[in-house]
């Protein structure tokens, strides 16, 4: 195996066993609902808790990851990340100590994503970076699938304490597999733990991070929602097990993000960055207006179909997002650059999911998805900046994926 895909294979494995503890709350958040008595706003922000975590610790993960073994901070932020959310399952007793533990949970998290993807960038030239990312934010996508399915099954067999302790024990096992099997690449670019802001300077990343921050806006706040929704939608509703079926769903739905960032990686690098998001962006944007409001029409076989479709839209705007923006940078500043994005990105995923409670105690579902498709319409209009900002850069004919024009 050449290096650099077992590089590629121990990130992916790492990213996939730790996000199975990102969104097992969300997969079981009506039964965690009724048991501590949440409003629409609380339980929004539960999960905004882990976000906000992960927001707080991600520019100082970023640094570590420029200076350090970027190996070495994934290892441990997995670790981190399991330990905090067995500890979720064993003692949080209510919203306040849930919070608490979803925080450091998150906070843990902020060395697993971004820093892999660091370390990534070093051993993948541009040429290829985006299938590279496209697969690593793939096992994100299919470990949110999983997260929905394994937790939403555990939990009917035994309780929801149970769902959420077994799919944690992967991420602290992740750290020691990433130590084991992989290694940080030989001619790696470091930089120090100084903050150096002259990469904000750049329009193009800024717009890049304005992007991001719409498609992570929508993103999160449908991995949040998508099963309390689905409960009560008439078509899953009626089933003997709804909550089992609507896990099921979610989890079918999240599960072909993983195919939609490896397809909006490929098509990034076939057909331009700005092209591919363009599409997905749009997409998006109108499946999020009408689902609230459109779902409880649907039967059945026509909801599964638009949430599959929906489920591979909602990332295949990641991959190529984030590839842009290690290449509108210097490869010092990569790590840092990324994690900027994410903190911009992940701030709005503090906020989405409780706007989106707000909204739903307020108005239902139809009201409440339509919060998300702003995400959408602000991410489509930096997208615009962006592509302006490239074409007035005019970069040469080595650099076309960028251009996307």
């Amino acid at each position: 195996m050449r290096e650099r895909t077992r590089a590629l294979a121990v990130a992916s494995t790492v990213l996939l066993l730790s996000v199975l503890v990102w969104f097992n709350y969300s997969a079981l958040l009506p039964q965690i609902v009724d048991a501590w008595s949440l409003s629409g706003v609380q339980a929004g922000a539960l999960f905004a808790a882990f976000q906000a975590g992960y927001v707080v610790a991600i520019v100082p993960a970023g640094l570590a990851a420029d200076r350090f073994s970027t190996r070495r901070v994934v290892a441990i932020g997995a670790t981190g990340t399991g330990l905090a959310s067995l500890a979720f399952a064993a003692v949080a007793g209510g919203f306040w100590t849930g919070v608490g533990l979803r925080f450091l949970a998150g906070a843990c998290m902020a060395g697993v994503y971004v820093p892999g993807m660091r370390f990534l960038s070093e051993w993948y030239p541009e040429s290829v970076r985006g299938k590279a990312l496209g697969v690593y934010t793939g096992a994100f996508s299919l470990s949110t699938g999983l997260s929905f399915l394994l937790s939403s099954s555990i939990a009917a067999a035994v309780n929801w304490r149970i769902g959420i302790g077994a799919t944690s024990v992967g991420a602290v096992v992740a750290g020691p597999l990433m130590l084991a099997f992989a290694r940080d690449h030989p001619d790696a670019a470091v930089g120090d733990l100084r903050f150096d802001r002259s990469f904000l300077s750049n329009r193009a990343y800024r717009y890049a991070v304005g992007v991001y921050a719409g498609h992570t806006w929508e993103v999160f706040g449908v991995r949040n929602w998508m099963p309390a929704f689905l409960v009560v939608t008439p078509a899953v509703a009626g089933a003997s097990n709804s909550q089992v079926l609507a896990g099921l769903l979610t989890g079918a739905m999240m599960s072909l993000g993983g195919v939609g960032n490896l397809l909006g990686g490929w098509a990034s690098d076939s057909v331009g960055r700005i092209p591919t998001v363009l599409v997905v962006l749009g997409a998006t944007a109108c499946i999020s207006a009408v689902i609230g409001g459109l779902g409880g029409m649907l039967s059945l076989p026509a909801l599964t179909a638009l949430l599959l479709v929906y489920g591979a839209l909602l990332t295949a705007d990641s991959s190529p997002t984030s590839t842009a923006v290690t290449e509108v940078v210097a490869d010092e500043h990569v790590g840092v650059a990324l994690s900027v994005q994410t903190l911009v990105g992940f701030s709005a995923t503090v906020v989405s999911p409780v706007v989106f409670g707000a909204a739903l105690d307020a108005a239902g579902y139809a009201w409440a998805f339509p919060t998300l498709a702003l995400g959408a319409v602000f991410g489509l209009a930096s997208l615009g900046l962006l592509s302006r900002r490239l074409r007035r850069a005019s970069p040469g004919p080595d650099d076309p994926a960028v251009a996307g024009e």
